[in-house]
């Protein structure tokens, strides 16, 4: 009879600051799924890094399995330097690196990630908004954490979103916890 033991990884190694000298926070976008490998390998060269996950649970023939999923498959965030850099592509799982053109806002980003994760709440993948209503959560697991909701009607629903990636994570809340802070609208410059 097989037993599978879960993969776990730290979700962070590391601080989520803003990195200093010619260090930068930059993405990995990674083999398909080896995230998590290049995370122990990253960690194993003393390269700090966060990579969000949320617990998903199944059941099979009446056994509940709890795992630890990636919240965004194929990417790794990583403080870096050029020669950091190197020593990562050695490791045969990176496919490319995408530059952090606003550091402030992906620390911004991973902060409200984090916040998320670390509550044991349910999380689940979601639509990226490039409209909609910025909100802050005012009350409960996740206060002061900033996301955005389609509209009035589903403040129920707080998108944390990771605006360089186009992707966001759904966290469900009590409406009453919900402050809207105004309007929220992405415009994209071509260059």
């Amino acid at each position: 009879m097989a037993t599978h033991t879960p993969v776990l990884i730290d979700e962070l190694f590391g601080e989520l600051i803003l990195p200093t000298g010619e260090f930068r926070w930059a993405v990995v976008h990674t083999k398909p799924r080896c995230e998590k490998k290049l995370a122990t390998y990253a960690k194993q060269n003393g390269i700090s890094y966060y990579l969000p996950q949320f617990t998903a649970t199944r059941i099979y023939q009446r056994r509940k399995i709890n795992f630890a999923n990636v919240m965004f498959p194929g990417y790794l965030f990583v403080v870096i330097s050029l020669s950091q850099r190197q020593i990562l592509t050695l490791s045969g799982y990176v496919v490319s690196y995408i530059k952090v053109i606003d550091q402030n806002e992906l620390l911004h980003d991973l902060i409200n990630l984090n916040r998320g994760s670390a509550k044991k709440e349910d999380l689940k993948a979601g639509l990226w908004l490039s409209k909609g209503l910025e909100v802050e959560i005012t009350g409960g697991a996740f206060k002061g954490t900033k996301g955005v909701v389609e509209s009035h009607d589903k403040l129920s629903e707080v998108h944390l979103q990771v605006n360089m990636l186009h992707q966001s994570v759904i966290i469900k809340i009590d409406p009453k916890h919900v402050k809207v802070l105004g309007e929220f609208e992405i415009v994209e410059q071509e260059t």
